[in-house]
């Protein structure tokens, strides 16, 4: 399946890629190939290598890892215009995370070859890598210091935010990502009868609205606070 020449594709516009030649673009376009990841399937899976480079072109996916426990924590999370896998090519170093599909999603495969000689060729490009990375590392970091400090209201209230910056919201302001109660709870470090009460409690107050797995913001500065700890 081929979706697209590169040139034409504008997903590029939102990542590294928007720094490439026409002829690098060519060149990219030539050896890539287009998957389709359905829902619940892995993208990339902890500790197996990696032989390219990933630009999700549509669709909406978790990057997970598994604890000591087994137990599935969340990330980050992923949609069109991210790319995957740059830090295990430039490190060489096995994938460190789960990507999984929460919908279906497409997704443009770039050998690692390919990779590398554009980094080599054009410096832009790899210095949005690199500003990339430093981005992730510093999502990273905010990331563990807000799971160390932030009681566990303070952190939903905050993730239901950064859902909704991420996804946006749908025809009826539901943020437009649906996730089970469980994810919500693995994404802010809780059991899933903690996040179910904590959602429901915010639901009680008029914070927020439930409706059925979707969830819809109805007073984003008494979020905004919750999450600031006030």
């Amino acid at each position: 399946m081929n979706m697209s020449n590169c040139r034409q594709c504008i997903i590029k516009r939102f990542n590294a890629l928007k720094t490439l030649t026409n002829e690098e673009l060519e060149r990219i376009s030539d050896h890539k190939t287009s998957l389709l990841i359905k829902k619940g399937e892995n993208l990339m899976t902890e500790g197996n290598a990696i032989n390219g480079l990933y630009c999700i072109k549509d669709g909406k996916g978790k990057l997970t890892k598994l604890n000591t426990n087994g137990k599935e924590q969340i990330i980050k999370f992923i949609k069109g215009g991210d790319i995957l896998g740059h830090r295990s090519i430039l490190s060489e170093d096995l994938v460190g995370l789960n990507a999984i599909a929460l919908e279906d999603m497409h997704v443009c495969f770039i050998p690692k070859g390919d990779i590398l000689d554009t980094i080599k060729e054009n410096t832009q490009f790899s210095l949005n890598l690199m500003k990339n990375i430093s981005q992730q590392l510093n999502d990273a970091n905010t990331s563990i210091s807000q799971m160390a400090q932030k009681p566990v209201k303070d952190r939903l209230a905050e993730t239901l935010l950064y859902l909704e910056e991420i996804f946006g919201v749908d025809n009826e302001k539901c943020i437009d990502v649906v996730l089970t109660r469980e994810e919500i709870a693995n994404t802010i470090g809780t059991a899933t009868e903690s996040a179910i009460r904590l959602l429901s409690n915010l639901k009680k107050d008029g914070v927020i609205d439930l409706l059925g797995k979707r969830i819809k913001i109805i007073n984003k500065i008494a979020l905004k606070n919750i999450s600031e700890g006030y």
